[in-house]
């Protein structure tokens, strides 16, 4: 077997002790490396030879090391670049990474940090070519998680259906910022896919086999966000009688992607926004802070630009937040995706081993893309969801989604005649929420049909005028517990 070509590092910085300090650092990993003091020496080694990552320093005696990323990015050059900030120049970094660093440090360097994003770039370096790296004494090494490969990358590119324009693009997109540690923010209207795409991101990048965590802004409590945030130590409260890591540390070596962040309070944005600055936390009753190592991705439906002139979001974190913007286009805008749309979700929606997808109708594909679907795919799903539920036979139709309903305002007639008030015999108590108390009702009535059936699925709906499939559909909606050794009663019945 053909020995793997060792990685070699160009380290650029003007400050001799830290120079070798870095470069001690990396030769102990088993990388090649060479150092250059200022932007003349490094463009000589760069003229000489490849390398497989740059360090720069961003302040250099003769010029930013932001010039040698343009002149990566202008010859085409291969080399990953990681740039060394000042504590606090956070404009700095956001530039950096717009132009195309794979990731920045802050000073003072933590070396243990160092060894982690170097190692992280050598692992994009393989999954973007394919080529593996090796190293002196190991091929990985800092705890890296090894490249998950292409098939990763193509199966969460695969779950975004479509072939329209719009979708071509944004996959495209996906691919490309991929490859880089810059922070992505996902815009697009409620029922997009923004989550889906934020999966995307993380399985097309060398993080694929690390954890994705995802994470509601808006669906925690503010008295709870900082802990759960950033984590608890033993003692921090009454009641938190053991240590408990937050979202970023759950992250660790994979991606974090906060869902709905134009919703997080102005308390949490400040904080949030040095953790990004410092890839450090501190959790809630802890002292020393905890290094992090997580690549970003939020999304929004809002308008974060509307919600900063308005200061109800802070400006430093949105331009901290938005280096990289993907937008989802909503389903009006790839109309032409609709039946690929409407075949993939039916699969998903009967996906069980004794469940086969309904066709559907040429009219009703017309009626469902004739609605304006301000809901998106979620909406479509839902118009799904209910269509299979009411249908008896093996092809949906128009009156399965509803199509003879009224939508809308009345007519003038029928305005005039319910504006008058008509006596009734007696008065309900009306429920708080009419969705669970009808489930309620439904679920007490199947119930009561599966107990007289002896929980035979196929005879219980065969009592109330459904088909098997209605019937499975509504006892997994409603969490309807089966008796284990009844679960496959009905096969040979159906």
């Amino acid at each position: 077997m053909a020995a793997r070509p060792i990685a070699s590092v160009l380290v650029v910085d003007d400050e001799p002790d830290l120079r070798t300090l870095y470069e001690l650092t990396l030769l102990r990993e088993g990388y090649q490396v060479v150092a250059a003091g200022n932007l003349a020496q490094a463009r000589e080694w760069l003229a000489q030879q490849r390398f497989d990552v740059l360090i720069t320093d961003m302040r250099l005696p003769d010029g930013l090391g932001l010039e040698l990323l343009h002149a990566l990015n202008t010859e085409q050059r291969p080399e990953r670049s990681i740039v060394i900030t000042a504590y606090g120049s956070a404009e700095n970094a956001v530039e950096a990474l717009k132009i195309g660093a794979f990731d920045y440090l802050t000073k003072p360097v933590d070396l243990k940090q160092l060894r982690a994003v170097v190692s992280a770039a050598l692992l994009s370096q393989c999954t973007r070519s394919g080529v593996p790296i090796g190293v002196g004494r190991t091929v990985q090494h800092s705890g890296a998680s090894p490249a998950p490969g292409a098939g990763a990358g193509v199966s969460a590119l695969m779950r975004i259906v479509g072939q329209s324009d719009c979708i071509r693009q944004i996959k495209a997109r996906i691919e490309k910022v991929a490859t880089s540690m810059a922070p992505v923010l996902i815009l697009g209207e409620s029922g997009t896919g923004k989550e889906l795409v934020a999966r995307a991101v993380h399985g097309c990048s060398h993080r694929a086999a690390g954890p994705f965590v995802a994470v509601n802004c808006g669906a925690i409590p503010d008295n709870l966000i900082e802990s759960e945030f950033f984590g608890v130590r033993k003692g921090a409260f009454t009641g938190a009688s053991q240590d408990r890591d937050g979202f970023f540390q759950a992250a660790r070596g994979g991606t974090l992607f906060l869902d709905e962040i134009g919703d997080l309070p102005l308390a949490m944005q400040a904080k949030l926004l040095r953790v990004i600055q410092e890839r450090r936390v501190r959790p809630l009753g802890g002292v020393p802070e905890e290094t992090v190592d997580m690549r970003l991705v939020s999304a929004t439906h809002r308008d974060l630009a509307a919600r900063v002139a308005s200061g109800e979001f802070r400006q430093d974190l949105y331009y901290r937040l938005n280096v990289i913007e993907l937008r989802t286009p909503a389903l009006r805008e790839r109309s032409d995706d609709l039946p690929a749309l409407v075949q993939a979700l039916l699969r998903r929606l009967c996906d069980a081993p004794d469940s086969t997808p309904p066709e559907v109708s040429p009219a009703a594909l017309a009626w469902l893309q004739a609605r304006e679907l301000p809901g998106n795919v979620r909406e479509l799903e839902n118009l799904l969801q209910r269509a299979l539920a009411l249908s008896n036979g093996q092809t949906l139709e128009p009156i399965d989604f509803g199509a003879h309903e009224t939508h809308g305002s009345p007519p003038a007639a029928a305005r005039s005649t319910a504006s008058t008030p008509k006596p009734t015999a007696a008065s309900i108590d009306l429920p708080g929420d009419l969705q669970v108390f009808l489930d309620e009702q439904e679920r007490k009535v199947l119930i009561q049909a599966l107990k007289e059936a002896d929980f035979n699925r196929t005879a219980a709906a065969a009592r109330l005028g459904l088909n098997l499939r209605q019937m499975r559909y509504r006892i997994q909606r409603l969490g309807i517990a089966m008796p284990s050794d009844r679960a496959l009663d009905d096969a040979d019945t159906a």
